[in-house]
């Protein structure tokens, strides 16, 4: 017990996989309990979540089966029918690890019971040896699709066993921080034992890694916990053997060594993930070939990969990486896992490197692509976050796969414990909010108290009081774009003459430094009543992607700070994909106080441009209003754009409404992407699947139906469809065959008299003339291919 206690001296409340104690560490975090969030931005965020967003995911859970699931495992039976997802026990342990980051800062005896609550399920439902993975345990003569016929067998496919454990060993390791109690840490010491047992390299072991990466950080903070050398060689083990197992798949990152890796491919979870536990790994052993590594997958990143947004992963094909500079906007994915993914792995490499480099990845991403992903209020989530929409885009309450909304569950509360960390007689100031901070510098206690308006503001005043006169180094970052910087990379560059700068003075005098690794060194002897203050220039600004990002040529986005602004369609009058912005824009700021919580508007002069029915086009000058990316789609759905044209080859004019747009639309399968198929948005080629589409997977050999139905009976020759097919990895394909019918003045379905073949290229225009009819439906029906659905981007009629 004694070695517990000193060890979580060193990691209370570092939060889940993001943070973790000095060991091996150049730079130590300074925890979220002993930083008091009073800022307005972050502290709403942090109220909804305690209040909205972790009693919500224990109702998901209790509402969806997950709970029930443990009590099966508990009292198995061959009658079970095991459903949902092989993983969803991890939604669980996440939303427990969430609460108890957030009972360390507000405590809540009521909550605590109720996690003691759940946690009697969870602990009767492990087997003896210590193995728990309901997904089996319920019915082990017919356990989950996913599970395999016997433990470890699919694991490096779709079981998820150590994905479970991984999360079970963040979740359990929180709830011992919190509250004390051993409960959920012995079920998680017991099923990791059980891992290590039966995985290596001797007789009787099975040798596999993880398919789904976490466990690796999760068995270093085991091993800093419990001083076990064990989970740490298990953990490395996992990383050791990746690329040599029977899976070799860019997929999982396993299609070579880890250590020969060069380039971020695949699953952007998994790749962050893995990355984050090759740093932990790292820094325990002092292997720095796992370093070297990273830094090199990481320059891939920020060279060639990353959204404006900090946002990664391009595809949804896979959720995964694209290829060098494939970053499309509608179709991006951005996952929001793969969000806090980034910000663990960016926020590991400082603390290897002590480069504000990373702190500048880790705040895009935080201000933009991470809290995007939630509500303002805590209560819907995005799942991908794209940078494009025509409306088809809505935060939900829940998901089927839940990862999203559970892991922002357990990421928010920790974020206070991103603001500072120390090394020897230094303290680093990464992050700008509003709080008052307890600090040990040299075994020294100093009190910081951070007041700001930021990100609305760029004007910081620090409060500094030690006990009694202190001589230490306030290491304070001075943010990338404050250096005309965007990223640390040419993949975005600022596109406009402003030059900006900061001030800092100590005690209302300037101070002089020069910048060592992106931070400002004040180094003196402090004492009581010493303040910090600091200025940085903070206007709207032009950014520019590399030529090389197709998606994003000719266009332009507008950042100011740390935030980037997009175009939203309740602000504005008008389409705002149909754009033209001026070649010298220049910007104004509005305060909003009563606007989605409070926000700045940028405003700027344009033009919209428009087709008439006769096709003519039109241009008029209009006033674009724009608001931070993280705050769109509250107000329902509709238009948004964060790459704003520039040139005509790069905007939308707005045309009139076609005869599909305003017909009644019904399906064989009803889906909100059902109304891609009217978007008049059609796809480059046939590789291109950047614009929404609509398909009726997991359906196959069936025959589906889409109809438009007119409210007056309308003249029609022409249907041109779209075809989507995403071969050679996903599931759809051009269908078996097609036909078309309208409705007689009987309303019975007949067949148009084409004069041209139902065509089937993908991602080409498949048009057929046929004998005007006059009619008040018409009907396309599909008949899918034996062993694939079918789908389609587009559907036009005239």
């Amino acid at each position: 017990m004694k070695r517990l206690l000193i060890c979580l001296s060193f990691v209370t409340s570092l939060a889940g996989f993001a943070q973790t104690r000095n060991g091996g560490y150049a730079i130590t975090p300074v925890p979220f309990t002993s930083v008091k969030v009073t800022d307005s931005f972050w502290g709403q965020r942090l109220k909804a979540s305690r209040e909205v967003t972790i009693p919500l995911a224990f109702s998901k859970c209790k509402e969806t089966g997950r709970y029930d699931n443990f009590v099966k495992a508990a009292h198995p039976s061959k009658e079970y029918k095991v459903g949902g997802y092989s993983f969803d026990d991890t939604d669980v342990y996440k939303t427990i690890e969430g609460a108890s980051y957030s009972m360390q800062t507000f405590p809540d005896k009521k909550l605590e019971q109720y996690i003691d609550s759940v946690l009697t399920l969870v602990a009767a439902a492990q087997e003896p040896d210590g193995y728990l993975y309901t997904a089996r345990t319920m019915n082990p003569e017919h356990p989950h699709e996913w599970a395999g016929t016997k433990r470890w067998e699919k694991e490096e496919v779709l079981s998820h066993e150590l994905y479970d454990l991984g999360h079970m060993i963040e979740g359990a390791v929180a709830h011992y921080q919190a509250t004390g109690k051993r409960t959920f840490l012995n079920i998680a010491i017991k099923y990791a034992d059980c891992a290590e047992k039966a995985i290596g390299n001797n007789p009787g072991q099975v040798v596999v890694v993880p398919g789904h990466q976490i466990a690796e950080m999760a068995l270093c903070k085991l091993y800093i916990i419990t001083g076990q050398k064990k989970y740490l060689d298990l953990a490395k083990f996992f990383l050791d053997k990746r690329g040599y197992t029977t899976i070799k798949d860019a997929y999982s990152q396993s299609d070579k060594p880890v250590l020969e890796q060069n380039e971020a491919v695949g699953h952007a979870v998994r790749a962050g993930y893995m990355y984050s536990g090759m740093a932990d790994v790292a820094a325990l052993t002092g292997d720095t070939g796992y370093i070297h590594a990273i830094d090199r997958i990481w320059d891939n990143v920020v060279t060639k990969k990353l959204y404006i947004t900090g946002g990664i992963g391009a595809t949804n094909s896979g959720e995964a990486f694209g290829a060098n500079y494939e970053l499309p906007n509608m179709s991006a994915y951005c996952e929001t896992c793969a969000a806090i993914a980034n910000v663990f792995w960016n926020y590991r490499l400082f603390l290897l490197h002590g480069d504000s480099k990373y702190f500048d990845v880790l705040e895009r991403t935080l201000y933009n692509g991470l809290i995007s992903g939630v509500s303002l209020d805590g209560g819907t989530f995005f799942y991908p976050n794209p940078l494009e929409s025509v409306g088809q885009h809505h935060r939900q309450p829940w998901f089927g796969c839940a990862c999203c909304p559970s892991n922002i569950c357990r990421f928010i509360p920790s974020i206070p414990g991103y603001v500072y960390a120390v090394k020897d007689n230094s303290i680093y100031v990464n992050l700008f909010m509003s709080n008052s901070a307890e600090v040990k510098v040299n075994g020294k206690d100093v009190k910081l108290v951070q007041s700001t308006d930021y990100p609305w503001s760029g004007n910081i005043r620090i409060a500094v009081t030690p006990k009694g006169r202190q001589v230490f180094a306030l290491k304070i970052r001075v943010p990338g774009w404050v250096q005309n910087e965007v990223v640390p990379s040419n993949l975005y560059t600022f596109a406009d003459p402003i030059r900006p700068g900061y001030i800092l003075k100590v005690n209302g005098k300037p101070f002089s430094s020069s910048l060592e690794k992106g931070y400002f060194s004040i180094s003196r002897q402090w004492k009581k009543g010493d303040e910090v203050t600091i200025h940085f220039d903070m206007e709207p600004r032009v950014v520019k992607a590399n030529a090389k990002v197709e998606a994003d040529r000719g266009r332009i986005a507008v950042e100011r700070g740390p935030l980037v602004y997009c175009a939203e369609w309740p602000d504005n009058n008008f389409s705002v994909r149909s754009v033209l912005m001026n070649r010298k824009p220049t910007f104004a700021i509005e305060q909003k106080p009563d606007l989605l919580c409070g926000l700045t508007e940028i405003k700027t002069s344009t033009q919209a441009l428009n087709y008439d029915e006769n096709g003519k086009l039109s241009v008029r000058d209009v006033t674009l209003t724009m608001i931070p990316y993280y705050a769109w789609s509250h107000r329902g759905s509709g238009e948004m754009t964060v790459w704003l044209p520039q040139s005509m080859d790069a905007t939308s004019p707005k045309t009139p409404p076609t005869l599909a747009g305003q017909a009644r639309l019904s399906a064989s399968n009803m889906t909100n992407a059902i109304s891609s198929i009217r978007d008049g948005l059609v796809p480059k080629n046939e590789g291109d699947h950047s614009i929404p589409y609509y398909h009726w997977w997991p359906k196959v050999g069936t025959t589906e139906w889409v109809v438009y139905e007119f409210k007056q009976p309308q003249t029609v020759s022409l249907s041109t469809i779209y075809w989507y097919d995403d071969a050679p990895w996903g599931d759809c394909r051009v269908p078996q065959s097609w036909k078309l019918y309208y409705k007689d003045d009987n309303s019975n379905w007949q067949p148009v008299a084409n004069t041209r073949s139902y065509g089937l290229e993908k991602g080409e225009a498949n048009t057929v003339s046929f004998a005007p009819v006059k009619t008040t439906a018409i009907k396309l029906e599909v008949v899918q291919q034996e062993k694939n659905s079918a789908g389609l981007f587009e559907w036009q009629v005239e």
